[in-house]
């Protein structure tokens, strides 16, 4: 199989889709890979380590859109991608098409095959490729909070660990998944006080065991959530419907129970966030202040530690690289039920369920796109 790796080009996105080793795998399997040149220079990958793995450097995305079968992405395609886009083409990237109809219309109406990264999902229920960039984005949660907790950003001035003699932080995580826990563990370890809220009880029995004791667990519902914010420095929205809009927990009018220079993460915001008055912004630009609180809402946390995010996400991504290029496309989709997930578009068909419903368009089930 012909496989291609443009570089990424939406704003201040430094990842790239594939690492040289990853690359090695393909090329020994009998695949031809091209990278788009400089693709992984900030991910700390040069052209000649690919080289080096008989990958093809090419000077544009052009040159992968017009000829591969399958193009390997991190983010979704930005419009001047779109555009090269063509009936024949498979992309496996984040989509997130739930979050805009713009993106999923005009993907549509190229024809090309969608499989999202964040609706593969195995027999148990868990979202493989989206556990790597959530522990990422957990992670690095609690550090921005931290840091625009500083009075110099802005913030309430306070130190999340606290000092002997002196009140830590609070923090509150709406979502015990990957995310919420990976945010939890970092806080509790800074020795801030901690509370996770959930539905799902057994999600909190099962976090309530394996925390530790500077970190608590609530069922989450309105009374909770309003009662948890009077007293909130740093609120972490982790919440997550598979290939849906996330629900809106927290509104604007509730955001004054919040005092000034308390800090809003919300990790949900490439799914339309759990905090109504979050809005995508970027790593050159990530805050905005709406009635005194900070507001921290990148949708790709994760493309400022390229190095980290890029090698744990190919880890992921490599099993479901290989099954498509060594078996094809659609036998790969035939045969991997977790693929099958994935596939949220084919030949102008919308086959995921919660797309579909987001902007009204007619759903098709992913098995009936597909050849006998």
């Amino acid at each position: 199989m012909l496989i291609g790796v443009p570089k990424e080009i939406k704003q201040n996105e430094n990842r790239v889709a594939l690492t040289p080793g990853i690359a090695l795998e393909l090329t020994q399997n009998g695949h031809e890979v091209l990278i788009e040149k400089s693709a992984g220079n900030s991910s700390g990958f040069s052209n000649t380590d690919y080289e080096d793995f008989n990958c093809r450097i090419v000077d544009t995305s052009k040159e992968i859109f017009d000829n591969v079968e399958l193009v390997i992405k991190v983010k979704e395609p930005q419009p001047v991608e779109i555009a090269m886009c063509s009936k024949d083409l498979t992309m496996f990237t984040y989509f997130h098409f739930a979050a805009s109809e713009e993106l999923t219309k005009s993907f549509l109406e190229t024809d090309a095959t969608a499989i999202a990264y964040e609706t593969i999902m195995t027999e148990d229920g868990r979202l493989p490729l989206l556990v790597p960039m959530s522990e990422v984005a957990g992670r690095m949660a609690v550090q921005e909070g931290a840091k625009f907790l500083e009075k110099v950003k802005g913030g309430k001035g306070i130190l999340l660990g606290g000092v002997p003699g002196v009140e830590p932080a609070k923090v509150t995580i709406l979502g015990g998944g990957v995310v919420g826990t990976n945010a939890a563990f970092i806080a509790a370890g800074l020795g801030a006080n901690v509370f996770i809220l959930d539905v799902n009880l057994d999600r909190l029995r099962y976090l309530d065991e394996i925390m530790p004791k500077n970190v608590r667990t609530i069922y989450s519902n309105q009374l909770n959530i309003r009662e948890h914010l009077r007293q909130t420095d740093l609120l972490i929205g982790a919440v997550l419907i598979p290939g849906a809009v996330a629900p809106k927990l927290v509104t604007r009018k509730m955001l004054k129970l919040m005092r000034p220079g308390s800090v809003i993460i919300d990790v949900a915001v490439d799914q339309g966030g759990c905090i109504e008055t979050c809005k995508p912004t970027t790593h050159e630009d990530p805050i905005f202040v709406v009635d005194d609180i900070i507001h921290y809402c990148v949708a790709n946390m994760p493309g400022a530690v390229p190095y980290t995010s890029t090698t744990a996400l190919t880890n992921a991504t490599n099993p479901y690289i290989q099954k498509l290029a060594n078996e094809g496309i659609q036998t790969a989709l035939q045969n991997n039920a977790a693929l099958l997930h994935g596939l949220n578009m084919i030949n102008g068909h919308v086959t995921h369920n919660a797309v579909a419903d987001a902007f009204n368009l007619n759903y098709t089930p992913p098995e009936n796109t597909l050849k006998n």
